[in-house]
Order: structure tokens, then sequence, then C-alpha cells
């Protein structure tokens, strides 16, 4: 109750500022609220390269990790901090910028009277969904009627979003109650890093040098995905002195790849000296698909990403019913992984000494979820929104 009249007050006075600023004139202009980056970056990288006549805005959440800075060509604000002046300066942008582009839920965006000619755009943080989100998120039903109000609220403002399959636009039609005119099959921007050799080759030059042990190991990485209940924990749900013990004499390496604000108390680097690499704070984890031959993970989104590179899977859903009753899936979630689904570590090691990946499984999962994503999602979406 509390959080909700807190919320309230601060989109009244966000609503009211919103309209003073709006007396002033809409301008040549781009601004990106971004919370996970990438997306936003390489858009705003394509823009840049195409000589678009805009100005660019940078609002920064605090979830954003982006490392950019003014650079006379695009102004950073971060918003999501108690700074008045660039709490000020961003809304100023928002309401005076023509084009508007966003990776997540923004609740501001309800309280916001974008002019008729403003295009808003979200880009979102993912290019396929396991999990169930927005209007049929489980959990609405345990939010106030003004929260559901608030939800809706904000995905009226989406003119316009970004998939790369015609399944992921179908979810976002279910999910933020959206119509076919307002889906853009450009694909996802960040997944043109897959189809770029130029920008993988350097990538892969940088991380052999930065972890020069790596080369010539198998590489395993597990990414399990964010668990709000597990943000301090002693240990993980995988074994790791089992997979240390069957697998470093065979040439395997583990990287372990939790979510940034997560905390393990138990220092595995030092007790597992040579096998497992702790690269929960590296920043781009799509960087580390490239040297990952096999990934394990359970409800995260990298699979449809890590998919593009037609490299093997297993899934570790330990938690399986307790997390479907809680979160909903869109598929059946054994059925529509390509891999092995497995509950234990013990089945994990099996499934890596046995080597039998259905390799067409995951081809036609690539295929599924990335139909659009073809390496000029950025560009697509660009000449959309600048020279249509």
């Amino acid at each position: 109750m509390l959080r909700e009249a807190a919320i309230g007050i601060y989109l009244t006075i966000f609503r009211v500022v919103f309209l003073l600023f709006s007396m002033f004139p809409i301008r040549n202009k781009v601004t990106f609220v971004s919370s996970f980056d990438d997306n936003c970056l390489f858009i705003l990288e394509e823009i840049k390269q195409q000589n678009i006549p805009y100005k660019t805005v940078f609002l920064k959440t605090n979830k954003s990790k982006a490392n950019i800075k003014d650079d006379g060509d695009t102004i950073v604000f971060n918003y999501g901090t108690l700074n008045i002046t660039h709490w000020l300066a961003s809304i100023y942008h928002l309401a005076t910028s023509k084009v508007i582009i966003i990776d997540n839920y923004f609740a501001f965006l309800s309280a916001a009277s974008f002019k008729p000619d403003v295009k808003c755009v979200q880009v979102w943080h993912a290019a396929g969904a396991i999990k169930q989100f927005g209007l049929k998120d489980p959990s609405n039903i345990n939010r106030s009627n003004r929260a559901n109000k608030r939800f809706l609220q904000v995905y009226k403002q989406f003119h316009y979003a970004t998939v790369g399959s015609e399944i992921m636009a179908q979810i976002y039609k279910e999910s933020f109650g959206l119509e076919e005119r307002n889906i853009l099959k450009t694909g996802v921007p960040r997944t043109d890093f897959f189809f770029d050799e130029a920008a993988k080759s350097k990538v892969l030059g940088t991380l052999e040098h930065e972890f020069p042990d790596l080369p010539g190991k198998k590489t395993i990485l597990y990414a399990p995905t964010y668990r709000e209940d597990q943000l301090y924990t002693d240990t993980l749900s995988l074994d790791i002195s089992l997979l240390h013990e069957e697998l470093s004499s065979k040439g395997y390496v583990l990287l372990l790849k939790l979510h940034p604000a997560v905390t393990v108390s138990q220092s595995f680097e030092r007790e597992y000296p040579g096998f497992l690499y702790n690269l929960s704070r590296y920043h781009d984890i799509n960087e580390l698909l490239l040297i990952t031959d096999l990934l394990i993970t359970d409800y995260s989104s990298i699979p449809f990403e890590y998919s593009l590179l037609e490299k093997p899977m297993i899934f570790y859903p330990y938690d399986l019913e307790e997390y479907k009753k809680e979160r909903g899936f869109w598929e059946d979630y054994e059925k529509s992984m390509p891999g092995p689904v497995v509950y234990s570590t013990e089945s994990i090691l099996e499934e890596v000494l046995r080597n039998t990946f259905d390799q067409e499984a995951v081809g036609r999962f690539k295929r599924k979820w990335n139909e659009y994503s073809d390496g000029a999602s950025s560009k697509k979406l660009v000449e959309f929104l600048f020279k249509k």
C-alpha cells in the first residue's frame, strides 16, 4: 500500500513536469531509456553509421551498465539516480524527442503524454521468452487494481515493438495488448553481433588475451536465470565438486555466469583453480557465448541467441514445478527446449560425457525464434524509423 502510494506521488510529479516541458517544440532527437543496454547501444551505433541527422540522448537507469559517456554526439544522463538535474533533463528530452527507444517496462510511461508525431519503440531485452510476463504474468492477480491499470497505461505507449520471430510477435500481442500494426519484424538488434565476423574475431582475440588458459579447453558455461530469493546464497544448486572431479582431467573448464546482483559466499575459483572461472561480472554474455562449447541453463533467454551459433545445450530446471507455478511458461518446457532436460548434476555429467546432442533440434529452435534476426536488424529498424 505504501509502495503504491509512493509510486502514485512520483508519477503525479513526473506528469506535471512532463507537461511543462511539453510546451517546448519537438526536436529531431532520439532518446534512449536503457536498463539492459545491448539493443539500445547497437541501435545508437547504427544511427551514427547511417549519419542520421538526429541528436541522440542516452538515459541510463539504475540497472544500466553501459560504458557510455558524453562524446559530443550523444548526451548521457543517469535517469535512475537522485540527481535532480539529471532527472529534470531526462524528462525534458523525453518530452521533446521525436523518437523514444526503450528496452524494458518503465512505470513513468504511464504518466507521459507524447505528442501525436512521437514514436515510442519497445526493443525489449530478450530474443525469445520462456517465462510469461506483462499482461500474462501470473503474479498480476496479486497486484492492486491501481498497479494493473498502470501496467496497461504503460503498454499503450508502445507504438512499436521489435521482434525476431512470428512466435515472439504473438507473445508481445498477448503480453502488451499490441496489434499487428504495432509489430516491427526487423529482428533483435543485438543479435547482429553473431553475424559480424570482424567483431567476433576482435572479441575472441580479447578473450584469449584475458583468459590465456582457455584456448584448447572444452568450455562449459553455466548461466542460470535470476531468482529474487537467491540474491545471497551459500552455494549453488550445481555440484561443482562432482563436475570438477569427473571433468577437469578430461580437458573441460566451467565458466560461471550468475546475475550481477547475486552474491555467493563460496569462493569457487580458489577451490577449483584452473577449472572454474567466475565471470559473473563480465559485461557481455554474448561475448562469452563465442568461447562456449556447451551451455547449461534453465529459464534464461540466453538459449535464443546461443542457438544462432548452433552449439549444444543442457537444461537444468531443478525447481521446475515451483517455478512454473510462480511464473508461468509460454510452452511446455520439457518439450520445447532444444536439448536434454535434467534435474541433477549427475544427469548433467552423463549428458556431457555421452556427448550425443541433437543438433537438428538446435537448428529448429534457432529458426523458430530468430527468423527475422539476420545480421541487419539494427539497420532495418533505423531505416524504418528515420527514412520511411
